[in-house]
């Protein structure tokens, strides 16, 4: 993990730190302290306010309240944008605005992007074979019928037909990869098969380690040098890092990003925005509709939450029961373990992302508060 130092504030900040500290009493030179644009930092963000961008800003500055005394277990970060500015972000825990936080899952949803950049260069495609990407690997272990019809979407949607399960970690295919110092893919394309690919939803974070390695190929480049030049550049991102093979230096595309929560709302708002950052196209908006759209119905919960599952996507509507509004839309959501989260809320036209180490029932904590706080928030 890499640290980057906490940003100097402007003068401009320091000079309204010290006319608060001198009482200045003029009620025009005195803003409202719940209701403060975020420091722009020039990483791109255009910042505003909760109240210019139609959002409750003391109910906000409540909800910061309770994260920051640990209402909700050890979250670190949460951040609103909205009409495609950041409005509002609380650090905890002893987080700052500059260091990169581990994302965990979220990583997959990532790799799903890099994934609709390749498409849109014409290299890859969803009906593509895994098999054929890996003719270095011959013969490939397990290699029968089943595993021969295995498809880059099946990687995609998480029905890839391996003998396969992160049920529980321990002794599981994905602490055997974490732990190894040999080619994660190699390991990934050799594991046997238990049923054809297609036929039912396992999750399988081995799956995105290959389709990282595909990516690669299809880009002749290493996906995580890719991942930098076509989405983390572009994005105008602040520092990145990967958790990486020891022996390989290949990077964990099913678990291990790295970023500052502000470039992860990025991540957030290019979705959104179907695929542009700031007037720029950086993924084909086919792609952002194509792997935003449900593919499997309901294949588990996220804490209290019914989900469906796109491409390396989740799938949530207003319509929960924990929305005191329960109204129609979607709610597309990357999830990480320990609490890592992007929710993007196209009815409202907001994105929300929360960062924690939460390692108890608590790490759906911030799915939560996006009904009954962030979203009743919205005028």
């Amino acid at each position: 993990m890499i640290h980057l130092p906490s940003p100097h504030r402007s003068a401009a900040v320091l000079l309204a730190a010290v006319l608060a500290a001198c009482g200045s009493g003029s009620a025009s030179l005195d803003p409202d302290p719940v209701d403060t644009p975020p420091v722009a930092l020039g990483d791109g963000w255009a910042v505003s306010t909760p109240t210019a961008q139609g959002l409750d800003a003391a109910r906000l500055a409540a909800l910061g309240e309770r994260v920051s005394a640990g209402a909700f277990g050890q979250i670190t970060s949460v951040l609103v944008a909205r009409h495609g500015r950041l409005v509002w972000e609380r650090y905890a825990a002893g987080w700052t605005v500059e260091r990169q936080h581990t994302l965990q899952s979220v990583s997959k949803s990532v790799t799903s992007l890099l994934a609709g950049i390749g498409v849109g260069d014409g290299r890859l495609a969803p009906e593509m074979p895994v098999a054929g990407f890996f003719p270095d690997y011959q013969p490939i272990q397990h290699l029968d019928a089943r595993k021969q019809a295995m498809r880059v979407e099946d990687l995609l949607t998480m029905r890839t037909g391996l003998d396969w399960s992160e049920t529980s970690y321990e002794g599981s295919p994905l602490q055997q990869l974490n732990e190894s110092t040999g080619d994660w893919v190699r390991m990934v394309v050799d594991w046997p098969m238990r049923e054809a690919p297609g036929t039912r939803w396992e999750y399988v974070s081995g799956g995105v380690i290959v389709l990282g390695g595909i990516i690669g190929r299809m880009e002749g480049t290493r996906v995580d040098s890719f991942a930098a030049q076509r989405l983390f550049e572009p994005l105008q991102m602040h520092g990145y890092g990967w958790a990486r093979n020891p022996a390989t230096g290949f990077p964990h595309t099913g678990g291990g990003l790295y970023l500052r929560p502000r470039d992860l709302l990025k991540v957030g708002q290019l979705v959104l925005d179907g695929g542009r950052w700031n007037g720029r196209q950086i993924v084909p908006a086919a792609w952002i509709a194509a792997s935003t759209r449900r593919v499997v119905a309901f294949p588990r919960a996220l804490g209290r939450h019914r989900v469906d599952y796109g491409s390396l996507w989740w799938l949530g509507s207003l319509d929960d029961p924990m929305n005191p509004r329960t109204e129609a839309g979607d709610v597309i959501v990357a999830s990480g373990s320990g609490g890592q989260w992007i929710f993007i809320v196209p009815r409202y036209d907001l994105v929300m992302v929360a960062t924690g180490a939460n390692d108890d029932d608590r790490w759906s904590a911030a799915f939560d508060f996006l009904y009954t706080d962030v979203l009743p928030a919205v005028r």
